[in-house]
């Protein structure tokens, strides 16, 4: 009992202190807020390594952390609000009219990316007698191929450079389930076995998980819009409406688990569906509720992450038995840096040509500039590499095999280089390559022939969030007047009838199609039934001008 006692004491201790570095690093990281080269997630990782020093020097170099690192923690607890919140807060407008080039980089990318570090690793590390197998090989090139763009996204403004930012964003969230999917195929792959056919079950199995994760979150996402709408919870209490979104986007991550899909995108999805039809069916009070939950609960998930990341990343037991070859780990993180610098590149550049050809804009392609800014976006590691190293290179978090322990703490090393290092100079880097905001607003945007600019100072207040044209329509539309920059030319009579006759695209028909059937019997924004307390449209227009 007093074992107990004490155990359970030490514990409080633990987490007290765990939570009182939570609150320093969001301190910090405000009074940081407008440094060139500091932000959050730097800042809780800084915060973690210092505060492992210390730990490590008060229990005389026999601990260095208050919490060991779980790979179910960040998988079960960690990481689904942070992916929900993206899916719940993207602009789904840029995000899905840069869809095949988003999925051109997250899924093709990181395929280009995982072969490159594979290879990388089976010629450099073979002769190294690092004990590894051609299972190990093949999970180091997914488990860094996984990046983490936290520290440019926080750079990025969506609204200043919504094309950069939906790549990086979009690209980031294919990529973290691509990788997870990778590995996972990796570990129920036969090795042994290598042959054609088997490769392409191999193909087939990572199709059939991408196409079964989003089918099933946005099955979950339109299930919850349907009983809050038929229900409507928000007659009697808010407080269930706020209960039954938040335990629906969190039954379709733990039920992609259970069936071996890849978690990440099923409740990515279920987010992007929910903002699209559950959030409008939901009382007022409820949608701010939600809205500010799901983005805490994110903010805060990730600041714990780091801060975890950087006080592990000191465990000394992985240190000691790799204490007799340091030049043996330095030479591994190394080239395990320049394999992803490599790689990065090797699909980066190429795949932004190939998507440049099919864009008829000038304004869709993508820059020089902007591809460099998406490269060294995905130069960072994080949490998910670790994670996943954690699965392959330990067992309950121990190792005692010198090459499980190297590659440990090479893992370890790759991403506080890569996060503080690469994150210090995005910054500066950002802000080189791309304009600023006063700069923008002189030059024609990506943004500036779509919908929104052209449409607003035609309405003037009476802006419409939602209202959708396609956007050749409107460039087809414009005459050559109005290309010179005279605004007055098309009055709203004009606009009313570029509205009646769309270009018929894959957008004008999904529009329809949505207006028609999914929105009537799902409900969101304008197929809401007004009754007592239930939802209107005007309740949300300010956030859905910031969504879309």
């Amino acid at each position: 009992m007093n074992n107990l006692s004490a155990s359970d004491h030490s514990s409080v201790v633990s987490i007290n202190l765990f939570i009182a570095l939570l609150c320093a690093c969001i301190v910090i990281g405000h009074l940081l807020e407008e440094n060139r080269w500091m932000n959050e997630s730097i800042t809780a990782l800084v915060i973690g390594v210092c505060t492992g020093v210390v730990i490590l020097l008060i229990s005389g170099g026999k601990n260095s952390h208050l919490l060991v690192f779980s790979e179910d923690l960040f998988f079960i607890y960690l990481l689904p609000p942070i992916i929900f919140n993206a899916g719940f807060q993207v602009k789904k407008k840029q995000f899905f009219r840069n869809f095949m080039t988003i999925m051109l980089f997250g899924a093709i990318g990181t395929l280009i990316s995982f072969i490159i570090i594979s290879l990388g690793a089976i010629t450099f590390f073979r002769n190294m007698n690092l004990g590894l197998a051609i299972g190990d090989y093949l999970a180091i090139g997914a488990i860094f191929a996984a990046t983490d763009s936290v520290c440019t996204l926080q750079v990025l403004n969506q609204d200043e450079t919504p094309l950069l930012y939906s790549l990086v964003f979009g690209e980031g969230v294919v990529n973290d389930a691509t990788s997870v999917v990778l590995f996972n195929a990796i570990q129920n792959f036969d090795l042994s076995h290598i042959s054609t056919s088997a490769a392409l079950q191999l193909v087939g199995n990572f199709l059939y998980l991408f196409i079964t994760s989003t089918v099933l979150g946005v099955v979950a996402g339109l299930l919850s819009a349907y009983i809050i709408k038929k229900l409507y919870f928000g007659r009697h209490s808010t407080d269930r409406e706020v209960a039954i979104m938040m335990l629906m986007a969190y039954l379709s991550y733990m039920l992609a688990e259970l069936c071996d899909l890849s978690a990440i995108l099923t409740v990515f999805f279920c987010g992007i569906v929910m903002s699209h039809y559950t959030w409008h069916n939901v009382t007022e009070s409820s949608r701010v509720t939600t809205k500010h939950t799901f983005a805490t609960l994110s903010f805060v998930a990730e600041i714990f992450i780091f801060l975890y990341v950087g006080m592990d990343a000191l465990d000394i037991e992985k240190w000691r038995v790799i204490s007799d070859s340091p030049k043996t780990s330095v030479s591994v993180s190394s080239i395990l840096l320049g394999l992803i610098l490599v790689g990065r590149a090797a699909f980066v550049f190429p795949l932004s040509f190939l998507s440049n050809l099919t864009k008829k804009s000038p304004y869709e392609k993508i820059g020089f500039k902007q591809q460099v800014t998406v490269w060294w976006a995905g130069l960072m590691r994080g949490a998910v590499s670790m994670a996943l190293a954690y699965n392959q290179f330990t067992k309950s978090g121990h190792t005692q095999r010198h090459g499980n322990a190297i590659m440990i703490t090479s893992t370890i090393t790759v991403v506080l280089f890569s996060t503080v290092v690469f994150g210090l100079m995005t910054k500066p880097l950002v802000r080189l390559l791309l304009p600023s905001s006063k700069q923008l607003s002189r030059m024609i945007s990506s943004e500036s022939v779509t919908p929104k600019s052209f449409i607003v100072p035609l309405l003037g207040n009476e802006h419409d969030p939602e209202l959708d044209l396609d956007e050749q329509s409107v460039v087809n539309g414009q005459d050559s007047e109005a290309n010179q920059g005279d605004r007055n030319v098309l009055r709203p009579s004009s606009l009313r009838m570029l509205l009646r006759k769309p270009t018929r695209t894959v957008h004008y028909y999904w529009r329809k199609f949505d207006d028609g059937f999914m929105r009537p019997v799902f409900g969101g924004r304008g197929f809401v039934p007004y009754v007592p307390g239930s939802p209107t449209e005007r309740s949300g227009q300010q956030w859905q001008e910031e969504k879309h």
